[in-house]
Formats: structure tokens, sequence, C-alpha cells
């Protein structure tokens, strides 16, 4: 379901020594890596399970997943989304066939820190902390592998952690001995603040553009796995990341989400160190108009 996405390389100044490399999620069905961990969950569940329905919390990629993977098992689907939702994530979950409800942000997040919200129907796939989902994100992992085996460093998007302990993990795996890093934005890196305490914290959250990834608080289901297989988080500034969006599209045809640029514009400011760098493109469903204003040089 998912298809395998091409490992290219970066052309762009200022990379210093360091091979850089994007591994294209942004290229998925769906616009983003989330069809790998939500297909895995929904299918391997199986129709039989799921016949009540599916549900999940979702800004919307994984949103798109779960719709995707419930429409090929023909069960319902019902999306949980914050009201500040980009309109082309919700379009998607529609098209998809998913139907949407709406909440305040922190009703929503409180979805995802409790697994479930009382009064729904169907099966809750969780958007991170789900074995199955984890297990499927690992497969880019894999495949980063299988074309730049001697990589040395990949830095992933941190929204809840699923793909990038994910990934740590398929690496692992497979003995590699390549550091995986978080990527964040400044205008909320809980996953920086709680390596800095070494607990899980909550931190203060102002909302962008970039939704993919910049929540308040790290679960602490995930703080296990994210401080043992993760060497760390590099956080970048908001115009950093607009002018990473820029640059990819203008010098390498690339089109990717906030969230998806985060990993890049960490590579590109060489805190990672290694000589081989994975950055990953988590995702390409940026708003049209949103993209339009970074093109003519605006910050939106």
């Amino acid at each position: 379901m998912a298809l395998r996405t091409p490992l290219i390389p970066l052309y762009a100044d200022g990379a210093g020594s360091a091979e850089i490399y994007l591994k294209l999620e942004n290229l998925q069905p769906i616009g983003s890596f989330k069809l790998r961990g939500a297909g895995n969950a929904v299918l391997k569940a199986g129709k039989e399970t799921l016949s009540g329905g599916v549900y999940t919390a979702s800004a919307g990629n994984h949103a798109q997943g779960v719709a995707w993977a419930a429409r090929i098992l023909g069960v319902p689907c019902t999306i949980i989304v914050p009201e500040h939702a980009p309109t082309t994530k919700l379009a998607a979950i529609t098209r998809l066939g998913g139907k949407i409800i709406k909440l305040p942000y922190e009703e929503w997040w409180q979805v995802i820190e409790q697994h479930g919200r009382p009064g729904m129907s169907g099966r809750f796939i969780h958007p991170v902390a789900d074995p199955d989902i984890i297990a499927g994100n690992g497969t880019a992992g894999l495949e980063i592998l299988e074309d730049l085996p001697d990589v040395d460093v990949v830095i992933v998007p941190y929204g809840g952690g699923g793909l990038s302990c994910g990934i740590a993990s398929a690496l692992r795996a497979m003995r590699s001995k390549a550091k995986v890093f978080a990527a964040e934005v400044d205008t909320a890196a809980p996953l920086s603040a709680s390596f800095k305490a070494r607990a899980p914290q909550t931190v203060e959250r102002k909302q962008t553009f970039i939704d993919g990834i910049g929540a308040k608080n790290i679960l602490p289901e995930m703080w296990p796995l994210a401080s043992t297989l993760l060497a760390g988080s590099l956080v970048s500034s908001v115009a950093d990341i607009v002018l990473t969006l820029r640059m990819m599209v203008e010098r390498n045809h690339v089109v990717a989400e906030g969230a998806g640029a985060a990993p890049v514009a960490a590579a590109l400011s060489g805190r990672a160190g290694g000589t081989k760098v994975v950055a990953v493109v988590s995702g390409g469903n940026i708003e049209p108009a949103i993209l339009a204003k970074i093109l003519l040089g605006e910050t939106p």
C-alpha cells in the first residue's frame, strides 16, 4: 500500500562538507509517511475486528492514512481534528471517505493522551503510541539503509515520536551505527526540553503553519523510547524552516510542508555532524496559499 520512496541528494549551498540526502515521504499517495504506520495498523487489525469502524485523532496526515486503509477494508472511519487543521488536509480526509469532528486544540490533544474519547464508536487507532504504527513507520528506515548503507546521521521530524522512534528502532535492529536526531521548531520544542530535564516536559506552544510538529508536551509512554533511541533534538526557527521550504522548491523541485522541511533546515545547520546525512521529508501537504507566500519571500 505504501510506496518505496526515493532518496535523492540535496542541491543546496551552505551544506558544508556533509552529503545531505532527502528521503521523499512527501511522494506517498497521501503526501505523507503516515500511510506506512496507519496502513499497517488498520490492515493488520482486519475487516472483521474493525466492523464497528475506526477513529483517530490527527491534524491531517495520520487521518488520511487511516481513512485510506479504512476505505480499502470498507469500514467506517471518523477523524477527530483540531480546529486549526489545514483545509487542504480536511479536504483530503473527506475525499477518502472520513467523517470529520472538530475540537478545540486542548480537547483534541486529550483524545491522544487518553487513547480515545468517550462516546465514540469503533476502534481507536493511536497516531503515535501504537506498536503497529511504529513498526510500519520503521520501514522507511530499512529503505534508507538499503539505499545508503553507510549513512551516519538521520534527522526526522518529531511530532509525537512514532516516525523517529520507528526509524531508529529499524536502524538499531539492523545494527546500523547511524545516529537518529529529532527535528523540532522553536515555537514548541518539548522533546528538546525533555532531553535537558531528563524527563517528559510540557512547554508553551505557539501555533504556526508548521502543524505536523510542535506539540505542547511529550507523551509519557513515548519518552522511554525517545530517550533511548534518539541522539537528541535539533531545533530550528520558523524563519529557517521558511527559507528551507523555498530553497527546496527552487533548487530541488520538492514541495514539503513545514514539518517536512524542519529536518532539512537542521541538516543545513551542521549541528548533527556526520558526513552522510539523511533528512526525512515527512510530508508535502502544505496549504497552497501558504506556499505561495513563502515563494514570494513572505513569512506566513
